[in-house]
């Protein structure tokens, strides 16, 4: 039964890898013939499924829809860039804006906010945007494991530790992981400063992005308002954070179809990324599967195994490991996958798993950035600049990528270890 689950898994994986374009429905089929050849039943499929988890990020995806419709963060963007004196440093701006941003909208939104902006000024500058563009795809990438709702995989985890909102900045008495992330993205932006230095041309002031609603801003920050509030509760209603991120995403809508802009609802509804919720929804129940059957029982002892039964051996391997992975393959189906595996070797070692989830973390977020095809802002970066004629090379990525990456994993990797050791 164990090897027929891990073949069926294997498989799945491996067709998610060979055929990208159709990843949600080759999840859909690896779930459905773990259902079909009954190696879970149909009732611990159904309590596979975190609820929560596809709800939060359902909601946040369309209230962030909303809120990139009205230009504010191109508006944002722009009076940042009024306030640097030269190239070099509206690079470095628009990065940490980037990140920051990133850290509550998914990364490729972010990336389509402020790209435009970026290619505006290295137009104006008549210097090449690629540069530019690279470096605020992978500052995108950054920020995504600093809160609960920067990314699916933070989402993952905080649903795997029983983490609220603000356990994502203090946890059990020690700081969380929005700090680690954060003394990343201060090395990654020292790399980017070092890596820019010679763009020293001065900046001219753009006109300001006209803000065309700003309820959806207030949406976005009654979001994290209401995650914090509820965090508070000490009996939480059941799936509370996905419910709250929905109804906010309803009432947006709402909003919209009494002011009779069905366009514009229509339109959010379209931007929620449907497969992806399809493709995480059939991926718990495959790995329900594989609990089911003692496959992550078994893959966290070859963990153990190869790390030798030490924590520090376990925690090394499983952040690099997750870089090296997560530069070829998708974060999401990984981190999925990973998280009970790193439950169970921390079962194993009598240990609590928080220090090996953040390394998963932490790995598997940034780990994309090594490579162009490494995460889908990267693609999307690139294929912006693609469709204005610009041509990128891979060097002209893995020069600002690679130095990147490594100097914020770098960083969290000492500090988490410090820290949760």
């Amino acid at each position: 039964m164990m090897l027929k689950a891990l073949v069926v898994f294997a498989l799945t994986y491996c067709l998610m890898i060979a055929l990208p374009r159709f990843r949600p429905l080759t999840a859909c089929a690896g779930a459905l013939a773990f259902l079909l050849l009954k190696l879970i039943p149909p009732d611990r499929a159904l309590a596979s499924i975190q609820w929560n988890v596809l709800l939060m990020i359902g909601g946040t995806m369309g209230v962030v829809s909303l809120f990139s419709a009205t230009g504010m963060p191109a508006r944002m963007a722009d009076r940042i860039t009024r306030l640097v004196p030269d190239v070099r440093w509206a690079i470095l701006a628009l990065s940490l804006l980037a990140s920051l941003v990133s850290a509550l909208v998914d990364n490729v939104a972010t990336v389509l906010m402020i790209a435009p902006v970026a290619i505006a000024v290295a137009e104006k500058q008549r210097i090449n945007p690629v540069p530019m563009l690279i470096a605020i795809a992978v500052s995108s990438n950054l920020q995504g494991a600093a809160t609960l709702v920067g990314d699916t995989t933070s989402i993952l985890m905080g649903s795997e530790a029983g983490m609220d909102f603000l356990d994502f900045f203090w946890f059990r008495g020690r700081l969380g992981i929005f700090w680690v992330v954060q003394a990343g993205c201060l090395a990654a932006m020292g790399m980017l400063l070092l890596l820019f230095r010679r763009e020293r041309s001065p900046v001219n002031a753009s006109r300001l992005t006209p803000v065309t609603d700003y309820f959806p801003t207030v949406l976005l920050c009654a979001m994290v308002i209401l995650l914090i509030a509820v965090s508070f509760l000490p009996e939480k209603p059941e799936n509370a954070n996905g419910w709250i991120c929905l109804d906010l995403f309803v009432l947006g809508l709402l909003r919209e179809l009494l002011r009779g802009n069905r366009a514009g609802a229509a339109r959010a509804i379209r931007e929620v990324d449907w497969s992806t919720l399809l493709l995480l929804l059939s991926l718990l129940v495959v790995i329900g599967g594989l609990t089911y059957t003692g496959v992550i029982d078994a893959l966290s002892r070859t963990f153990l195994a190869l790390a030798g039964g030490s924590l520090f051996s376990c925690y090394t391997l499983i952040v690099w490991f997750s870089v090296l992975a997560s530069a070829f393959v998708d974060n999401i189906p990984y981190v999925a996958t990973m998280l009970p595996v790193m439950t169970a070797a921390a079962a194993a070692m009598g240990v609590t798993p928080y220090i090996l989830y953040y390394g998963l973390l932490i790995g598997a977020t940034l780990g994309g950035n090594l490579t162009p095809i490494g995460a889908s802002a990267n693609i999307t970066a690139l294929g912006l600049l693609e469709k204005r004629g610009y041509r990128v090379r891979s060097g002209d990525y893995l020069r600002i990528g690679v130095p990147f990456t490594l100097a914020a994993v770098a960083t969290g990797y000492g500090m988490v270890w410090l820290l949760w050791r």
